[in-house]
């Protein structure tokens, strides 16, 4: 027996609309601007996925010898223990630098139309490249990052294995290629994904109740798709700019990549999915609580002002995003040799 649920009366331009009946009804809406998770790894694009090449990827996930100094880790930033991020405002890097921005998760990010704030990586071969490199993050080369691999026998068996049909398998793209591997394995089924598949009970009456809010209010023209969100690109601030401590001037978004003008302060729509582990919020990490961010977007985005009760069913719904998630077994990594280039740079704080 559906379930029925609340009619909302929703406040649209001065205009009172009744909504979604039944649960039949609402579920049927919600599938044409959402997608449950896929139940497999999905496809990437030039990148066969195979077993061997996710091992790999989860141990160069996990090595902090792929930084300069020997600390640093994709792990670091993207814990998977913590909802894929690692809930600072900006992440800390090599020589205790600060970066600029919030780091996204990880988790279900093989579904983002493109990686980073500004969309600069295409995809998450891109973007695996990206910090390893970054002076302010792993402050590697990947001159240094293939040496290191060559110096340990293992990790040359395993690109070996991984990449059978190439004479010179440990490259940095092939590194890239095995981290993005590993990262397609991270997805993680919610409620949500269960209610779209049929489950009356998978979620509250709040949270269906935030649903339909979420797609009645306009949420759901940025943040739809099998990510509720990691597509397009969008002014933070279309409606009412914020202020500097959560927009700050000087990070002009997209615009970095495009040199546009109507690109500043236009960021890529974050994926929802474990928004609720992933605090703090928005590209400058400065908002520490879900419903604040929540109130912050309809206010900025939308120029809806929601009543107490309205954010609290938003908050419940995106709750719901938050999956199952994977459970990882820490990695044995290779033994270093007498080979493998030594730790440099500014390691501990002054």
């Amino acid at each position: 027996m559906q379930r029925r649920t609340r009619i909302i009366l929703v406040a649209a331009c001065g205009v009172c609309v009744a909504h979604f009946a039944n649960a039949s009804e609402l579920r049927d809406t919600a599938l044409e601007m959402f997608k449950p998770l896929p139940s497999t790894v999905p496809a990437v694009v030039d990148n066969p996925i195979t077993p061997e090449k996710i091992e790999l990827g989860k141990a160069l996930f996990f090595d902090p010898r792929m930084s300069a100094s020997g600390v640093f880790s994709c792990n670091s930033c993207h814990n998977l223990a913590t909802g894929g991020d690692d809930n600072l405002e900006t992440s800390i890097g090599h020589g205790w630098q600060k970066g600029p921005r919030n780091a996204p998760t990880a988790l279900n990010a093989v579904f983002n139309e493109a990686q980073f704030w500004d969309g600069r990586a295409e995809d998450l071969k891109a973007q695996a490249k990206g910090p390893v490199q970054a002076g302010v993050e792993m402050a590697n080369t990947p001159e240094n990052v293939i040496a290191t691999l060559n110096s340990m026998p293992d990790y040359v068996d395993w690109f070996t294995q991984s990449f059978p049909e190439e004479n010179d398998p440990v490259t940095f793209d092939n590194f890239a290629k095995a981290i993005e591997a590993f990262e397609a394995t991270l997805i993680t089924p919610s409620p949500f994904d269960a209610w779209l598949n049929g489950d009356d009970n998978a979620l509250s009456e709040d949270q269906v109740a935030g649903l339909s809010l979420f797609m009645d209010k306009g949420c759901v023209a940025c943040h739809s798709g099998v990510n509720l969100g990691g597509h397009g690109y969008y002014p933070f601030g279309l409606i009412e700019k914020p202020g500097a401590e959560i927009l700050p001037e000087g990070d002009k978004g997209r615009f970095a990549v495009t040199e546009t003008v109507s690109d500043e302060y236009v960021f890529r729509a974050s994926p929802l999915r474990n928004i609720a582990l992933t605090a703090p919020y928005f590209h400058s990490g400065k908002v520490w609580d879900l419903k604040v961010a929540v109130e912050i977007m309809a206010e900025s985005q939308l120029g809806a002002e929601l009543t107490g009760p309205e954010a609290d069913q938003l908050v419940a719904f995106l709750k719901g995003l938050t999956g199952e998630l994977p459970e990882i077994t820490y990695p044995v990594l290779p033994p270093e040799t007498a080979a493998t280039p030594r730790p440099s740079g500014e390691v501990l704080p002054e």
